[in-house]
């Protein structure tokens, strides 16, 4: 049985319900020493390498939103739900690991009951400065409330 991300490693945001949910950037490689996800969701334009994890593809391509919107939510609301699970290790990675992948955790932050006018500021100051790149993604969250 696997236990949840210790929420000192890097990456790791925690919601406020206190899930851990771990962001990356795939292009920054995995650490051999890193605990490994039991579940991911890869945010990318194209199909994502084999991990040997369970893995979900989240078509969504660079500074872009995702391709099916109702996709995104219903995978994103699975995402959260099985981040409550103490023995899931859940990932969210794009390429560099803060546009795409910043949007999808102030996503996960307004289903954990962040307002969604303060969810990109509370992932830019739990999880990267830098997330949520364009001023489509910031959109995007601010509907994922509605």
């Amino acid at each position: 049985m696997s236990e949840s991300w210790d929420e000192r490693e890097p990456g790791v945001l925690q919601l406020p319900s206190g899930r851990l949910v771990r962001g990356r950037g795939l292009r920054n490689g995995l650490d051999p020493a890193a605990a490994r996800p039991t579940y991911g969701v890869y945010l990318l334009g194209k199909e994502p390498p084999e991990v040997p994890w369970e893995a979900r593809w989240l078509r969504w391509p660079d500074f872009r939103l995702p391709r099916d919107r109702a996709d995104a939510r219903k995978v994103l609301t699975e995402t959260w739900e099985r981040a409550e699970d103490p023995a899931e290790r859940v990932e969210l990675a794009c390429g560099g690991g803060r546009g795409r992948t910043g949007t999808a955790l102030a996503c996960l932050a307004v289903l954990d009951g962040v307002p969604a006018a303060e969810a990109v500021e509370f992932v830019r100051r739990n999880y990267d400065r830098h997330a949520v790149e364009t001023p489509w993604q910031r959109s995007y969250v601010r509907r994922f409330g509605e």
